[in-house]
């Protein structure tokens, strides 16, 4: 199967089985899912879902977030993982917002990761959540499953991945293929022990054919 056949597949099944993934985090707002997404980096979707109601309660916007102390909003998501940081970028986050962009969430990747907290998956995130932008954002589990799958080769980091998948992916899948390959990645292609028998993928993957080839 060439690369070209391969991503034909991977987006027919994708198409067919889930056509309308979306993320997991809960929000209202850019500034919501902005929140978000930060506090998610190794963290679970579940938990930040637990933990945000309370913040978007008292800090509803930029306005309100860039008030806080540090010490209030830890309060608020010390069961994250890595709070203090986070407690940090959120506060900085907030304020920059309020002097740079008006409090407005900016829609480029450029200007996102002027932001505290913020990195270029983050950005990639909220530009193609929000916006639709043809942006992709790689995470372990976009990173992993692309791999195994044979969409990238050889790609050492996060960029590279991030560089081949959006060169292979015709533009008007790549906001919705983010979600594709986490979702797949969170509960079928897991790090450990992928469930490569109730896969539907499995006739195009790489990794899956080689280890068959192995076991044969």
């Amino acid at each position: 199967m060439t690369k070209k056949e391969r991503y034909a597949f991977v987006i027919r099944y994708f198409l067919e089985h889930a056509p309308d993934a979306e993320t997991e985090l809960l929000y209202d707002n850019p500034f919501q899912l902005l929140v978000s997404v930060i506090l998610s980096a190794q963290c679970t979707d579940k938990r930040v879902n637990m933990t945000t109601p309370a913040i978007f309660k008292k800090y509803p916007d930029a306005v309100a977030l860039s008030k806080a102390s540090v010490e209030e909003v830890f309060a608020l998501i010390k069961s994250i993982s890595y709070p203090n940081n986070k407690s940090k970028h959120l506060v900085g986050m907030a304020n920059m917002l309020v002097d740079k962009f008006g409090g407005v969430v900016p829609m480029t990747v450029e200007e996102l990761v002027q932001l505290p907290g913020v990195g270029r998956k983050t950005a990639n995130v909220v530009t193609s959540v929000i916006d639709e932008q043809p942006n992709m954002a790689v995470d372990t589990h976009v990173f992993r499953v692309s791999a195994r799958l044979g969409l990238t080769t050889n790609a050492k980091t996060p960029l590279a991945t991030e560089k081949q998948l959006i060169e292979n992916l015709p533009t008007e899948y790549v906001f919705r293929a983010h979600h594709w390959l986490i979702l797949h990645g969170r509960y079928v292609c897991v790090a450990r022990s992928p469930h490569c028998t109730r896969c539907g993928l499995a006739p195009a993957c790489k990794f899956f054919n080689k280890m068959r080839r192995v076991e044969i």
